[in-house]
């Protein structure tokens, strides 16, 4: 197995750089896992795919304004401070301070010690981020990637953020000026992630609730998306590369629901690779089932000959070419189905990535 099994030609057009007008009026391909075989059809059809006692588990997380632009203090310089997650222990938090683990540029020229201030509407500083230390990964100091300490004089580091920051977008949308609550699901709770669970996008809460009439139960998970979600494996052998580390909760209520589908023979089906990654790490071996989880890490990196315990089907959005969601999408049914569906989704014009059309894996 290597890296370029998971590559394949997209024409730049196809990468969708805005939403569709209505959420759930993008295009669905429908793709039967072990089978290959595919349907072009509208996401708002897949309630015909779903049945009574089937269970839907999505990632109710929410982007946060994570990018900050300002400027160093002192010089005056341009700034850039995107927030990656926060640290806990370190010092005390306070309603006006906090630590977080940030990217930050220019990395040359923000070191510990240097303060960026970031100012609102009105022109003055609504919250600083001083550098206080380098961010250590595998005994090696990560390029660009600093610990900050936030503060701000307003009544809270939360009005502080939605003062000054921007909603992040990923590196391959240019120039979107668009509504930023279109790049969040209408489920999301906490702003605790830097990037959306865009499989999730597609859902309006009248198709939510029109399945849940149809005998269709919804239930969520939590896990915080990283920058790196974004990433693509490098190395040519993908078993060499090291997976980013993630934070996940599986509340009780959805570990309920999980036993309850299964006992009853209905599926569970994942919105997005995020609630894989999430029930697939809450798989207890010892104990034969899924339990409860709050906020614990992951780095469990799904490659082809895995063994799912929990998911039975995946709503998914197509992915960027040799990532690691190639591969987890790939170890859901087979590598050759997976390519097969992006060559005719290519042929057929559909919209990729975040803002991109969807698929239906089962």
């Amino acid at each position: 197995m290597r890296t370029d099994d998971f590559d394949y030609d997209l024409p730049e057009e196809l990468i969708a750089q805005e939403p569709a007008a209505v959420r759930d009026a993008c295009r669905l391909l429908v793709m039967n896992r072990a089978t290959g075989a595919l349907e072009d059809r509208i996401f708002h059809d897949i309630g015909e795919y779903l049945r009574p006692g089937d269970l839907l588990v999505a990632n109710e997380t929410r982007v946060m304004p994570a990018r900050l632009l300002g400027a160093k203090r002192g010089t005056g310089g341009s700034a850039e401070v995107f927030l990656l997650r926060e640290v806990f222990g370190r010092e005390p938090k306070t309603n006006g301070s906090a630590v977080w683990e940030a990217l930050v540029r220019p990395g040359k020229r923000l070191k510990p010690g240097a303060v960026v201030d970031f100012a609102g509407a009105d022109g003055a500083v609504a919250l600083s981020a001083e550098v206080i230390d380098w961010v250590e990964k595998a005994g090696e100091s990560s390029k660009g990637e600093r610990l900050v300490r936030l503060t701000t004089s307003l009544p809270s580091l939360d009005e502080a953020l939605h003062a000054v920051g921007h909603t992040p977008l990923p590196p391959y949308i240019k120039d979107y000026a668009g509504d930023e609550e279109l790049y969040q699901t209408v489920y999301s709770t906490r702003e605790r992630s830097a990037a959306a669970p865009t499989a999730g996008l597609h859902f309006t809460p009248e198709l939510i609730v029109r399945l849940k009439e149809q005998g269709v139960r919804w239930e969520t998970v939590e896990l915080e998306v990283g920058l790196d979600t974004f990433r693509l494996v490098d190395e040519d052998d993908p078993e060499k590369h090291q997976i980013h580390t993630e934070f996940y909760t599986v509340p009780q209520r959805t570990v309920d629901a999980i036993a309850e589908t299964h006992a009853a023979g209905g599926r569970v089906i994942a919105v997005g690779t995020t609630s894989v990654r999430s029930l697939e790490s809450a798989w207890d071996a010892q104990a034969q089932a899924v339990t409860a989880r709050d906020r614990e890490a992951t780095s469990l990196y799904i490659l082809p000959g895995y063994e799912y315990h929990v998911v039975d089907g995946l709503i998914t959005n197509f992915h960027v070419p040799r990532s690691t969601l190639m591969m987890l999408v790939s170890a859901f049914s087979t590598r050759e189905n997976i390519m097969a569906a992006y060559r005719h989704a290519v042929e057929e014009r559909y919209r990729f990535f975040s803002f991109g059309d969807a698929m239906f894996i089962a």
